[in-house]
């Protein structure tokens, strides 16, 4: 049942390449994993093979409170995977509006997803304060905030490091505890970059997860729809996923009901080609027995 969201000050980060692949890795490392994208620009369907002209999703019809179990996408990991939905601004203004007047709107089938004791739940939200956030926050084992390596973030350390972009207030000084921290798109070739690295790991020390290295290979994956795994196992950005994945596995320990399931092997690289995944059906969830 733990919840970990991945967060940003701001955007353009690579927070959500960083979620997908952090997902994959930890299906791999044994869990069972259930990926959320509450990110309006509805893009992580795209690091899953899910169509770019498929717009259904989770999000979109949120307001309509439809059953959240009929947008499930099963991945060719086994990840599961609930898409946002396309969204027109006027729409995701509205939902905005929607959910500070009711925040059950999230929370209760955010509470639904993890009341399934053996699921790990990850979810992608959008940059910055925000009413998802506000809701889903509370409900978080750990709160994952993604820095790029720019001087920046060096800059915005004392903001970050508050909670107050979580929203302030108590919110904020609640949530500080549970908060972690990756850095990414580290470029060990640009001194800027890397003095700025060094500089945040200092400050952070035991908070911070990891760093991801600057790696081409990650718009390669994104742009193919496969895993970074399947396309670059031994390169320098995988070797940092699996480093952060083990972190963060070692945060929220499999329950004692469910004992960790034995890790599954990777996939072959030539072998994954992901199809057009088309929803589940309701009745299909809980699916953690039929995995």
């Amino acid at each position: 049942m733990p919840l970990i969201i991945l967060a940003s000050p701001k955007g353009g980060v690579g927070k959500t390449t960083l979620t997908a692949n952090l997902a994959e890795q930890l299906r791999r490392q044994g869990r069972d994993v259930l990926l959320v994208d509450l990110d309006p620009q509805n893009a992580l369907r795209l690091h899953f093979g899910v169509p770019i002209q498929d717009g259904s999703g989770f999000m979109a019809e949120r307001q309509h409170r439809p059953d959240w179990r009929q947008h499930l996408r099963r991945t060719a990991s086994g990840v599961l995977l609930l898409p946002h939905g396309a969204m027109e601004l006027r729409a995701a203004l509205d939902l905005a509006i929607a959910l500070d007047r009711d925040p059950a709107l999230l929370a209760t089938p955010l509470r639904e997803m993890l009341a399934d004791p053996g699921l790990l739940v990850l979810a992608d939200l959008p940059p910055g304060p925000s009413q998802v956030l506000q809701v889903a926050a509370p409900l978080a084992s750990v709160i994952v905030t993604v820095l790029q390596s720019e001087a920046i973030s060096a800059a915005m350390l004392g903001e970050v490091e508050s909670g107050r972009f979580l929203g302030g207030g108590t919110l904020g000084a609640l949530s500080a505890s549970r908060l972690h921290y990756v850095l990414n798109s580290v470029d060990f070739g640009s001194p800027l970059s890397r003095a700025s690295a060094e500089a945040v790991a200092r400050h952070l020390g035991p908070k911070l997860l990891g760093a991801v290295s600057r790696d081409e290979a990650l718009g390669e994956a994104l742009a193919h729809q496969r895993p970074l795994l399947d396309l670059s196992p031994a390169g320098a950005a995988a070797q940092d996923l699996r480093q952060i994945a083990a972190g963060l596995d070692a945060l929220v320990p499999a329950s004692p009901s469910f004992p960790a399931p034995q890790p599954v092997p990777a996939p072959v690289a030539h072998a994954f080609h992901p199809p057009a995944t088309p929803p589940l059906p309701a009745a299909a969830y809980p699916l953690r027995r039929a995995w």
